[in-house]
């Protein structure tokens, strides 16, 4: 190519460039187009301190009665006094103990069912339509019955929690198996490995990263679940704390209560994000 041509070349290279660039649509608006972790932090910050401003400004212009949403300062001075006599802890531990307890039961039962089932089509059909039979049954009309069965215990709580989570965990776990493509199996057999080991270093590896996301969704549930189960029978918890506040019209402990449930939430959820970009670099998703 002579001088000429390598010149009109890159003469029309930036020409062009700038006309795929025309009517490109801004980044917000891009799929898939990244951000570092510096703007994705601002920008969720700035969501929550616009909510912020909306809530202190709808309550210190008189807009919106204090009995029916107190101001950001009163709700804070009230979960301080909460705070300091022991309430908030004794009720927020009581609460993470029995949600803990029953997700892991749920969660140790329904991890190796769902692999079985997603692995294994005989298991499939023996199990999979129970657990969709069941898992359309609302959970609120299973707690009458965890009362008659527990009392208002502990036990009752985890038994809630449980089938609140374990039918729908059963199922995503299986989903996640099987989205391991086929030809990663029969490469597993063509290279002459048992059914264990291909269960074991190319299942499981390849569908983990989906079902660390189907715990960390059901997570959420259980939070709902355990308070559900203290609103209508408990005498300790966050759950049960809300009950009395609303007997006594004590918005504020209410909505502390309920942003307190939202953070604990929070914080758990993105502790799961953080563990799963640890767990699995392998599978790291951009």
């Amino acid at each position: 190519m002579s001088s000429s041509e390598l010149s009109s070349t890159s003469k029309e290279r930036p020409r062009t460039q700038s006309r795929a660039g025309v009517g490109r649509p801004p980044s917000a608006f891009r799929i898939g187009d990244p951000i570092s972790g510096q703007s994705f932090l601002l920008i969720a910050v700035a969501v929550f301190a616009l909510l912020f401003a909306v809530w202190w400004v709808a309550t210190i212009t008189g807009w919106v009665k204090p009995i029916f949403l107190p101001s950001p300062g009163a709700v804070w001075a009230k979960m301080m006094e909460l705070a300091i006599d022991g309430t908030l802890w004794t009720d927020a531990g009581i609460s993470i103990y029995r949600m803990l307890v029953g997700f892991l039961i749920a969660s140790a039962l329904a991890i190796p069912i769902g692999i079985m089932i997603g692995c294994f089509k005989t298991w499939e059909a023996a199990i999979e339509p129970f657990v969709d039979f069941v898992r359309y049954m609302p959970v609120v009309a299973f707690v009458p019955l965890t009362i008659l069965w527990a009392g208002t215990s502990d036990i009752q709580k985890f038994v809630i929690i449980f089938i609140g989570t374990f039918f729908q965990q059963v199922l995503m776990v299986m989903d996640s198996v099987k989205r391991v493509p086929t030809d990663f199996v029969g490469l597993g057999r063509t290279l002459g490995m048992s059914e264990t080991k291909i269960l074991r270093r190319i299942v499981l590896p390849s569908a983990l990263p989906g079902i660390w996301d189907t715990l960390r969704i059901s997570l959420g549930w259980a939070w709902t679940w355990l308070v559900l189960a203290e609103l209508v029978a408990a005498t300790s918890g966050l759950g049960y704390r809300i009950v009395v506040s609303q007997r006594y019209f004590q918005t504020q402990t209410i909505i502390g209560y309920i942003l307190l449930l939202g953070l604990l939430g929070l914080i758990t959820d993105q502790s799961m994000k953080a563990l799963e970009r640890v767990f699995f670099r392998y599978a790291s998703r951009h």
